[in-house]
């Protein structure tokens, strides 16, 4: 199970940088130009949890597998993307692709990286990108709608179920708002995803700062923060320049620069797990002699489709699912005395997995 989050925003604001910094490679390019990233860079990154290496030590595992996120470098919009202007297409088309966004805005002030408005502002950069995206979700929205009113006044019940959503997401957008807030109940959530909106997706903004500022922050990126508290999204100040210093480090050098600079841990932790939280996901753990190794899924997640992640003969076979908490398990020492003090549950087909559960599926064969 993939889950893909795509670093997106203006052009020069830092998205490859942080890209390259994310994968601690060079694949995307970046460089002091627009459109530098023309098809979309995508990586892999592991997704830092502490709980895995205290399981791996318990277990004494021989291998260590922890749960991984997608980064899309998507290349940078300009104003009238959403009419074909720049890669204006080809943006578009590949946001379409993501489960979340991550729109890096600029906060920083460098008279050698040429802002494309000719000023640095993030609150009107963000306005631009989502004015766009707005833009697109009506065009494709009222394109859509036309023969799904006519197959709705014949009679056709999904159609009239689809026309409502339709009309409750042109409302928003008519009023400049975007279609993620569109009220929906659990039924109408999937239909609703079918529709592809771009403004539907859940956005993380990622506020690069200089490096002066990586730890607290600054005045542009406090305007940042307030705008993504109002809109009720998330925000995490980074500096793209120190992460792509860090990315070329050891593990002893990176935390020697990190207290120089009055950091706790890397920026891109932080990204990461904003990321992870952003498209609502969880992780269970499996550990033994073996591997111990971390599993991606969505919180309310059914034991059956849990095990599935794993293997689909997992899901198809399933008989029950041997719990543990993670606090039980590292309290108690691992599995063993975990059984023995009762504290191992045997849960079936209906048990939502819980985040940090570790877990011994049984399936037939």
């Amino acid at each position: 199970m993939g889950f893909k989050c795509g670093i997106v925003g203006l052009p020069n604001v830092g998205k490859s940088t942080l890209f390259n910094a994310l994968t601690k490679t060079a694949a995307a390019q970046a460089a002091n130009y627009p459109f530098c990233t023309i098809e979309p860079n995508t990586g892999d990154v592991a997704v830092p949890d502490p709980r895995l290496t205290a399981l791996a030590d318990i277990a004494k595992s021989a291998n260590v597998v922890p749960t991984r996120l997608t980064f899309v470098d998507i290349a940078g919009l300009v104003r009238g993307a959403s009419t074909g202007e720049g890669l204006g297409n080809q943006f578009l088309a590949n946001i379409r692709e993501v489960d979340a966004i991550a729109h890096v805005l600029r906060c920083f002030e460098d008279d050698d990286i040429t802002h494309v408005a000719g000023t640095v502002d993030p609150i009107a950069d963000a306005e631009t990108v989502e004015t766009e995206l707005m833009l697109a979700d009506l065009e494709s929205l009222e394109r859509r709608a036309v023969n799904l009113r006519k197959k709705a006044q014949s009679g056709d019940k999904d159609a009239k179920a689809d026309i409502d959503l339709i009309d409750r997401a042109l409302a928003k957008l008519k009023e400049g708002r975007p279609a993620r807030e569109v009220e929906l109940s659990p039924e109408e959530r999937k239909p609703f995803k079918m529709l592809q909106l771009l403004t539907a997706k859940p956005i993380l903004y990622v506020l690069n700062v200089d490096e002066a500022s990586a730890a607290e922050g600054n005045a542009i990126s406090a305007r940042a923060q307030q705008m993504a508290a109002d809109q009720g999204a998330g925000a995490v100040v980074i500096s793209a320049a120190i992460e792509a210093e860090l990315a070329q480090l050891d593990d002893a050098e990176q935390a020697e620069y990190l207290e120089t600079l009055g950091l706790h841990e890397p920026g891109l932790d932080r990204l990461i797990r904003a990321g992870y939280d952003l498209l609502d996901l969880i992780t269970y753990f499996t550990a033994g002699p073996k591997e111990a190794r971390a599993w991606t899924i969505r919180d309310g997640t059914l034991a059956p489709q849990a095990a599935g992640v794993i293997h689909t003969d997992f899901e198809k076979g399933f008989i029950r699912a041997q719990t543990i908490a993670y606090d039980d398990y590292v309290a108690l020492g691992g599995e063993t005395a975990a059984k023995d003090a009762g504290r191992a549950r045997d849960e079936g087909k209906d048990y939502p997995v819980k985040d940090g559960d570790v877990i011994l599926f049984k399936f037939n064969r």
